[in-house]
């Protein structure tokens, strides 16, 4: 009588999650299978797929653009990552001290997040613009931005933080919220100035959010395609912004060969995997979770 009701109960949790499996199978596990299937064979979208094995492995991993782009990618990465992390837990530090305005600049650290890349980018590329730009008109320069190749790169990270920083603003003033007061009020009493609670008490019980923040923030600056692509398209100046995924994008659209650009895309996701591995390891005994 137990053991049938168990598979009663059973089968009725697994039909309240059908919904969700379908969900993972459909949009996560088939995409991923259809990817490994278009790394073994050469197609162009219109002849017929042909089995090729490991050749595109071995043409992805000898062509000199994607290694330039991957380490493009990586430079990117590098200078969005710290600053927009910085930043983001700067803002939320003073958004929530409760200081006049903190509702209003709340929001308007929020829109830059909620708006279409695409859109953002074709705005930042008119901010940019060499003649015209609003960027040069205050400055009184005429800068290239965006043609220039030792600018081209910081230009369009400049963008990606600026429009990412709203969104880990969020998660730090939410993780600074949910710390309780007795414990900051018992730093003050043992003598513990800003400073030192910051640093020794605050910091320390973010580190979930900061973990948070860390992965899906890497992961969403290795896969920044909209806004670079509007600002500098077909891989900016001599390809000092042809990050991987406008490699990815190039290489199957533009070339026709999705063969190839599904290797890509598997490489970016071991590589994305990688680094949410390592970044667990080293967070997962540096984290507190019970704040009681």
């Amino acid at each position: 009588m137990a053991s049938k009701r168990a598979r009663r109960e059973a089968g009725i949790g697994y039909l309240l999650l059908a919904p969700s499996l379908f969900g993972i199978l459909a949009f996560l596990i088939f995409p991923i299978l259809v990817v490994i299937w278009l790394s073994l064979n050469s197609w162009n979208l219109l002849s017929p797929a042909k089995f090729v094995g490991l050749e595109n492995f071995v043409r992805v991993f000898q062509d000199t653009a994607f290694l330039r782009s991957m380490t493009v990618t990586v430079l990117f990465v590098l200078l969005v990552i710290p600053l927009q992390t910085a930043l983001g837990l700067f803002s939320a530090t003073l958004l929530t001290r409760g200081l006049p305005g903190s509702g209003f600049f709340r929001v308007i650290y929020v829109i830059p997040w909620i708006c279409a890349p695409l859109a953002l980018g074709v705005v930042w590329k008119w901010i940019f613009a060499p003649t015209g730009g609003a960027l040069n008109a205050v400055l009184g320069t005429n800068t290239s931005w965006l043609t220039d190749p030792a600018l081209a790169l910081p230009a369009v990270a400049a963008v990606s933080i600026w429009s990412q920083v709203g969104y880990v603003t969020l998660f730090f003033m939410a993780g600074l919220s949910a710390i309780p007061a007795q414990i900051l009020d018992a730093a003050r009493i043992d003598g513990s100035g800003p400073w030192q609670t910051f640093w020794l008490v605050k910091l320390p019980l973010l580190r979930p959010t900061m973990f948070f923040v860390l992965v899906t923030g890497i992961i969403s600056s290795f896969q920044a395609f909209d806004s670079i692509y509007a600002l500098t398209p077909n891989g900016g100046p001599q390809g000092t912004t042809d990050v991987i995924a406008t490699r990815i994008y190039g290489e199957a659209f533009q070339s026709f060969n999705l063969g190839r650009a599904s290797v890509m895309a598997l490489v970016l996701f071991v590589l994305l995997v990688a680094v949410t591995l390592i970044q667990q390891l080293y967070f997962r005994k540096r984290i507190t979770y019970d704040l009681s």
